[in-house]
């Protein structure tokens, strides 16, 4: 079993793991299956999971179509706060890392 601590607060707690109270560490770029996410609100998850990424952080997004409405969009409202690389480009799935500059 992991030895579990209790903290008086967050930041006692953010102190020290160095990061936030959950004890996780943003060390893997991680990737985002958006098929799994509903349609009517996947954009708005990409874009939720993309403002919590510090900068020079990074996410994988995965989708079985060039996802050039999405990046459009964030081009559109946050422009050049990110940088796009496809790392697959089909024509069953699609990958593009996303960092935040």
């Amino acid at each position: 079993m992991q030895n579990v601590e209790i903290h008086s607060s967050r930041e006692s707690a953010t102190a020290v793991t160095g990061g936030c109270a959950c004890g996780g560490k943003n060390d893997a770029t991680p990737e985002m299956d958006v098929q799994t996410i509903p349609h009517a609100v996947r954009h708005a998850a990409i874009f939720g999971a993309l403002s919590s990424l510090q900068p020079g952080f990074s996410l994988i997004i995965s989708a079985t179509h060039k996802p050039v409405p999405l990046l459009k969009q964030l081009n559109e409202q946050q422009p050049h706060n990110f940088k796009t690389q496809y790392l697959d480009e089909g024509p069953d799935r699609w990958r593009v890392k996303i960092t935040r500059n």
